[in-house]
């Protein structure tokens, strides 16, 4: 069938697609790195509004609220803890896995960036775009949810549907179901047959959920991010795929020095960006195998963990581990 967005003519190089993509990079690392440097930025301390007796001394899923701190001081992570006499715990801090602390807003500033570069891209026509920045947003948006009020009780999806089956509705389970309506939003902006849309709508959301199983490390989930969209930026995709390779490698640096993490909203967000630009771009019969890839890996996943299968393989293992202050 006909696709909803103008292509190059025959005879385009793949140099004006490449083009098209590094310019998406650019204008995704630039709006990345001012997004990030805004949210992390100190801030004023706040003046106490209430009586210490009724300021609480813990909530959240920051890793050690009741921890004291010097104010303005840099944490063990070194970004410098925000001043705040309120006696209320940063929300956006939390513990990785070596026990270091940093900060989540890596996850809204690279969603920012992503979506600021995909509107501003040369190439996608109005719908194409207005998709791919839908797709992204929401994921980012339900995310930051799933992030700031969420627990691990519940992990996976076998453990979200247990959930479920004894009438928990988990955090996880309203992130998965608001990003699958926001992929089907968005898929639907295409204007393709309601084949096409499901397929595409399935696609960007499990796209976001698959990412998202890969930020258990500094850089993992931004490092696949990188290989799966950085070989396409001399195809149709690129303007859509840029943006994520270039808010991606910009911020980086910070994530593998351990300053920041991506969390639930920068993972899903790259996820349903490279979705989307699948769903935009390719034909039914990729985007079909595309979709029955990602679920296999999906369903792979709750038996197997894909950190085991990294450490034992030698050549995947240097590769997660570059970078990274071991």
């Amino acid at each position: 069938m006909t696709a909803p967005f103008p292509h190059p003519g025959s005879g385009s190089a793949p140099a004006h697609f490449l083009a098209q993509g590094l310019t998406g990079a650019l204008l995704g690392a630039a709006a990345a790195s001012t997004a990030y440097s805004l949210f992390t930025r100190e801030r004023p301390a706040r003046l106490r509004l209430c009586r210490p007796s009724a300021v609480r001394s813990g909530g959240g899923r920051a890793a050690g609220p009741g921890t004291p701190r010097t104010p303005g001081a840099p944490g063990a992570s070194g970004v410098p803890e925000t001043p705040d006499t309120s006696g209320a715990p940063d929300v956006w801090l939390r513990t990785n896995f070596r026990g270091r602390r940093v900060t989540l807003r890596q996850g809204p500033a690279l969603a920012c960036g992503v979506c600021a570069a995909i509107l501003l891209v040369p190439g996608p026509g109005p719908r194409v775009r207005a998709a791919s920045a839908l797709a992204a947003a929401g994921a980012a948006a339900f995310g930051v949810y799933d992030d700031l009020a969420g627990s691990s009780r519940a992990r996976g999806l076998r453990g979200h549907l247990s959930a479920l089956a004894r009438g928990r509705v988990t955090t996880g389970m309203v992130k998965m179901a608001g990003i699958g309506a926001t992929g089907l939003a968005a898929a639907r902006l295409l204007r393709r047959s309601p084949l096409d849309t499901v397929l595409d709508g399935a696609l960007i959301a499990a796209s976001a959920n698959l990412l998202n199983l890969f930020d258990l490390r500094p850089g993992r989930a931004a490092k696949v991010a990188l290989i799966a969209a950085a070989p396409a930026l001399a195809s149709p995709a690129a303007p859509l795929l840029g943006p994520v390779v270039g808010a991606s490698a910009a911020l980086l640096p910070d994530e593998l020095a351990e300053r920041s993490m991506l969390g639930d909203a920068g993972a899903n967000a790259l996820g349903a960006a490279l979705g989307a630009a699948a769903a935009a771009r390719a034909p039914r019969p990729l985007r079909a195998a595309l979709l029955a890839g990602v679920a296999a890996l999906t369903l792979a996943s709750e038996r197997v963990s894909f950190s085991r299968v990294i450490d034992r393989v030698p050549a995947l293992r240097r590769l997660d581990r570059w970078g990274r202050h071991e």
